[in-house]
């Protein structure tokens, strides 16, 4: 069991390191302007345009690295920074984000998959804590208890795995598109395609981080049947 310990806390280190090289990044790469000096959200409206997609809206959110694409209503969602900012990094990002748009757009099996996952993700969200603790609590009465929120947390891994060909194929597109339509150049595009690779390990240590969690749990269960 000690040994599980150690994995959560080198996953600590290196999901904070991930997280401090990214910021970083971000905030150098924003200095190297775009070719025309195209802001974030210029960049997301001829992205989606290039790809004829002109049904889904474009909007500016509060917070720093919040951007996302919400194909519930149709919308790339661009952090302040990024939708006025004409740098590299908010080039890559709001790019980046309307790769998601193009996915639904083509119908990207990985992105359909992640979409059919998200109702039974936020239901296990929302219980699975409670049901791991009581089930914990209670393996000796009710063993079935803690099995079940071993599938509730399993599911939520499942989405995590599933999220990661969705990201890396959502920068591969961004950075095929910036480098095509002339947004970074020869010196600016390795610039984009650091800051992207950066933010796809985050999401690679966060998938091993809940798969950890996961083989955690089953050893409690486990070891209490025993």
């Amino acid at each position: 069991m000690p040994s599980i310990w150690i994995i959560f806390g080198v996953l600590m280190l290196l999901s904070f390191a991930l997280s401090s090289s990214l910021q970083n990044k971000f905030k150098r790469y924003g200095k190297m302007p775009t070719e025309g000096g195209l802001t974030g959200r210029d960049v997301a409206e001829k992205m989606l345009h290039d790809n004829g997609i002109y049904d889904v809206k474009i909007t500016c959110i509060k917070g720093r690295l919040t951007d996302h694409y919400n194909p519930a209503d149709q919308t790339v969602n661009l952090s302040e920074d990024v939708y006025y900012g004409n740098g590299i990094s908010a080039a890559a990002v709001a790019a980046h984000e309307c790769g998601h748009a193009v996915q639904h757009a083509t119908a990207y099996p990985w992105i359909k998959l992640r979409s059919a996952l998200v109702p039974p993700v936020e239901f296990a969200s929302r219980w699975v804590q409670w049901v791991l603790l009581a089930g914990i609590l209670l393996v000796e009465v009710f063993p079935n208890l803690l099995l079940f929120g071993i599938i509730l947390f399993g599911i939520t891994t499942m989405f995590s795995f599933v999220t990661l060909p969705v990201e890396i194929n959502a920068s591969k597109r961004a950075l095929v598109w910036l480098q095509g339509a002339g947004i970074t150049s020869a010196q600016t595009y390795p610039a984009a395609r650091d800051a992207l690779k950066t933010a796809a390990y985050t999401y690679v240590v966060a998938a091993v981080s809940s798969l950890a969690t996961l083989l955690y749990y089953i050893m409690i269960f486990v070891g209490r049947r025993d």
